[in-house]
């Protein structure tokens, strides 16, 4: 058995060496007991030629599972999680990358404290460097220690990304956790089941986890699929709070996460992004958020964490679709124009 599975989601990553500097931070990993499981999403360009070589090159250290249809980053990830040999479990993209002593350092904290999930933070970087820039803090010291109450509601609230994480496998292994397949935003609709899962958490000082910006990125591109995703994947979050008692004790924060993923930051997107608007798209997700939580603009969360501007604009959509969308497109005007005249400057 490994120490630490890697699980590396793949899918047309093959351009600018965007897949093999990833691949490269990984065979480079200090920590010897490692296995790198690299999951082929049906790809179009080069990126199984890219990972057959590291096989090649690296035997016994890099696994290639090349799925025959696309299943998204979720059908990827349970691949890999089905042939995963680790004590523990790790997820990077394909588009990123980490620092070479990582894998180590988490290893011995779990094994030093007894953890089951270690975390560590992140930088976001423009260009293909290990030279870390600003620090992103992925979760808090008021979570680290064995789960209480309190230390769990904190997890909750702010969970950070699921691939700046080392999991013990029975996290994923006992029962079998599986992501959802075919759909965005997998990670959120597990991060519940995950954190009730959770028995004690450590960090790692970061940043060790490069999260690249390019333009090819997913997380860059909209689309009624993704909306509809992260839609999907709150409801998905929901079954599970309701069935396992999670909703009973962490009501508040559930209800927030709910009204932030798939109402709020879901609505922005909606109206921000390059998609054909439908008033009754819009009327339809209101109404939902309304029958799951007829009361969340009260949620102290929500107060504290969303700015009184789009509170308005809630409230309006809420009230009147119909308003919302003139105000709306009367506002992003008059703010393409106010950007234009500071663009312009005076002379």
């Amino acid at each position: 058995m490994y120490d630490v599975s890697v699980i590396v989601p793949v899918y047309n990553m093959a351009k600018d060496g965007i897949l093999e500097y990833c691949m490269l931070s990984l065979v480079r990993q200090t920590l010897k007991s490692l296995e790198i499981i690299a999951v082929d999403d049906a790809s179009t360009d080069d990126s199984l030629e890219v990972l057959r070589r590291f096989e090649k090159e690296y035997p016994g250290r890099v696994k290639v599972i090349a799925s025959p249809k696309n299943q998204r980053q979720g059908g990827a990830k349970n691949l890999g999680l089905e042939v995963a040999g680790g004590r523990f479990i790790t997820f990077v993209d394909a588009d990123d990358w980490i620092s070479e002593e990582l894998y180590e350092r988490m290893l011995a904290v779990a094994e030093q404290t007894g953890a089951d999930v270690v975390g560590t933070d992140m930088c976001r970087v423009y260009e293909q460097t290990m030279t870390p820039t600003q620090t992103e803090e992925c979760n808090l010291d008021s979570q680290v220690g064995v789960m209480d109450h309190e230390k769990r509601k904190e997890f909750l609230l702010h969970p950070g990304p699921l691939v700046a994480k080392l999991f013990a496998r029975e996290i994923f292994c006992e029962p079998a956790l599986r992501f959802p397949t075919e759909m965005s935003y997998e990670d959120n609709a597990l991060f519940v089941e995950i954190a009730m899962r959770l028995k004690h958490f450590e960090r790692v000082p970061g940043p060790n986890y490069f999260y690249y910006q390019h333009g090819a990125s997913t997380t860059h591109h909209v689309d009624l699929k993704k909306v509809e995703d992260r839609m999907e994947a709150m409801r998905i979050m929901m079954r599970y709070a309701k069935e396992n008692g999670a909703l009973e004790e962490f009501g508040d924060v559930i209800e927030f996460h709910f009204a932030n993923m798939f109402y709020r930051n879901t609505l922005f997107t909606y109206m921000q992004g390059d998609i054909k608007k439908k008033v009754s798209f819009v009327e339809s997700m209101g109404r939902e958020m309304l029958e799951t939580f007829p009361e969340f603009r009260k949620n102290a969360y929500y107060l504290r964490e969303v700015n009184e501007y789009e509170r308005k604009l809630i409230d309006l959509q809420l009230a009147s679709t119909k308003k919302f969308f003139v105000i709306y497109r009367l506002k992003r005007i008059s703010k393409f124009f106010k950007d234009r005249l500071k663009g312009n400057g005076t002379r």
